[in-house]
């Protein structure tokens, strides 16, 4: 039986490109051959060839931005990034084409279209993005991970956010937190995203401030570019801790966690909802549309997660909420147990069994 061939449009970030490869290798489990198309600029340069996925790249600016020049480049960059994914669409030649955030699915989806290619889109945020809402009107299908992100149609379906299967099988709650001490709390912070320097500098300052009866541990994960000034600020409040650049084994350090302090991309929140697991979560303030302050929301309306907005964070505030958890610990597992409840294990499956059937139609 010949190969049908699908072409995957995901880049920039790993809130893009992870979940695409989680939907890429279940369409390859499927029987299906995976293209994908990026820039040359983004996170997929580096990740995808190591998947074995062939990477086709095409030139594009990003359309927001500052500068009387810059705008003026905008159409012709457009233009130029158009003809060359019109010759990728030739090339590859696939049965569909599957959108999933970053610079390159714009022109991508615009090239589909005119080949009259059925075009797919997920939406991985609570508000969609600027490629999406311009792409929306030309594709066959609209997924999200959120519920109610675009205006209601037929053609949107709610398939939750692709999730790494090793991540979707760690062991349940119940069992994690059921033999876990009492003056004990296992904290994990992902500060190493984009502008997490307050975080690095909060918690030390908040973990300086407590009574030595409390134990905690943290797990700083702080970024390559901030590693020297982490371990400074750790050592300034003179606050024990095991401060790394990257975690590699995320199961392992979920496992480990009684709670998490983090950002709000879509990714990290359904991840979260995966696992089942307390967290903290502080959006990036400057996320675009703040989109990140609407997916934090999707757990801490449902009291899976603690919301706390960065103009509001302090240390004393910080440790209020630590302390609620050491004094009624019994919240940590309902917390871990409703995030668990709002995850969708089934994600990339869906997006999968969308694109299969959209190749058959």
């Amino acid at each position: 039986m010949q190969h049908k061939n699908i072409l995957i449009m995901a880049g920039g970030t790993g809130g893009h490109v992870y979940p695409a490869l989680a939907v890429a290798e279940n369409l390859r489990l499927k029987g299906f051959k995976l293209f994908w198309l990026g820039t040359s600029h983004g996170l997929e340069k580096k990740i995808v060839p190591n998947y074995g996925y062939p990477l086709h790249k095409i030139s594009i600016v990003s359309i927001r931005g500052k500068g009387f020049l810059r705008l003026l480049l905008v159409p012709f960059f457009l233009i130029i990034s158009l003809f060359q994914a019109l010759i990728i669409m030739i090339k590859v030649r696939p049965v569909v084409v599957l959108g999933m955030g970053g610079f390159a699915s714009g022109p991508g989806g615009i090239a589909a279209w005119i080949m009259r290619i059925p075009l797919l889109i997920h939406e991985q945020n609570a508000i969609a993005g600027l490629t999406n809402k311009l792409l929306a009107p030309f594709a066959s299908s609209i997924m999200t991970s959120f519920p109610r992100v675009f205006k209601k149609s037929n053609k949107i379906i709610v398939t939750g956010n692709p999730t790494r299967e090793d991540i979707k099988n760690i062991s349940k709650p119940e069992q994690r937190y059921k033999n876990r001490e009492s003056k004990l709390l296992k904290v994990l912070v992902l500060g190493g995203s984009q502008g997490a320097e307050k975080l690095n500098k909060i918690i030390p300052e908040t973990l300086h401030n407590f009574d030595r009866k409390y134990i905690i541990k943290i797990k700083h994960q702080c970024g390559e570019r901030n590693l020297s000034g982490t371990h400074e600020i750790y050592a300034k409040y003179n606050v024990a801790a095991e401060i790394i650049p990257f975690i590699e084994d995320m199961v392992g350090a979920y496992m480990w966690a009684d709670i998490v302090i983090c950002r709000a991309g879509a990714s990290t929140i359904f991840e979260l909802a995966a696992c089942g697991i307390a967290s903290i979560l502080i959006p990036f303030p400057f996320a675009v549309d703040d989109h990140q302050v609407r997916n934090a929301e999707y757990l801490a309306n449902n009291d899976a997660a603690i919301l706390v907005e960065e103009s509001e964070l302090s240390a004393k505030k910080l440790k209020q909420i630590l302390l609620d958890f050491f004094n009624t610990p019994e919240l940590l597992i309902e917390m871990a147990i409703k995030a668990r409840k709002l995850s969708k294990p089934n994600a990339s499956n869906n997006v999968a069994k969308l694109c299969v059937e959209t190749s058959y139609a």
